[in-house]
């Protein structure tokens, strides 16, 4: 498994400061953000998920807690538009440039707007996909947000 990915280059290119951690990743897993929390030995709150939604049917990344779910409501109101939607597993994948289970929001092919859930700056260090099944990447959530550009809102429920 290499621990170099578009997400570890991105965060390189960025001058953040990054540790990364591997686990075996099992692809039958129902949750896969809690199967990592679990395989690290992380509280689930500390473990983000990324998940590519539609908003006014434009792509936003959004990224939160393993154990909680996203509000469309709040995630529309966060980016300023009217409704949202989970996006097509086929679709995050051409956008990202990921496979599902690997995507990270850093490095995705192709730029979108990014919303981060308010909760994760509730902790000094949180741990997110690295950009390949396996791989998660720990580092403090001011971090993610100045990299990604990332918006903070309440978005989880």
């Amino acid at each position: 498994m290499s621990r170099t990915t578009r997400a570890t280059v991105a965060l390189d290119r960025a001058g953040a400061t990054y540790t990364v951690h591997t686990y075996d990743y099992d692809p039958n897993a129902d949750r896969i953000g809690l199967a990592a929390a679990e395989a690290l030995g992380v509280a689930p709150a500390r473990m983000l998920k990324t998940l590519m939604a539609l908003v006014d049917r434009k792509p936003v990344c959004v990224v939160l807690a393993s154990d909680r779910e996203v509000s469309m409501k709040a995630l529309a109101a966060a980016v300023g538009g009217k409704s949202a939607e989970m996006m097509r597993p086929a679709d995050a994948e051409r956008i990202t440039g990921y496979h599902v289970g690997g995507i990270s929001p850093f490095g995705q092919k192709k730029p979108v707007p990014v919303v981060l859930d308010a909760a994760a700056l509730d902790h000094p260090q949180v741990f997110l996909n690295g950009g390949q099944r396996g791989v998660q990447v720990e580092l403090p959530p001011a971090e993610i947000a100045r990299v990604l550009g990332a918006k903070t809102a309440a978005v989880a429920v």
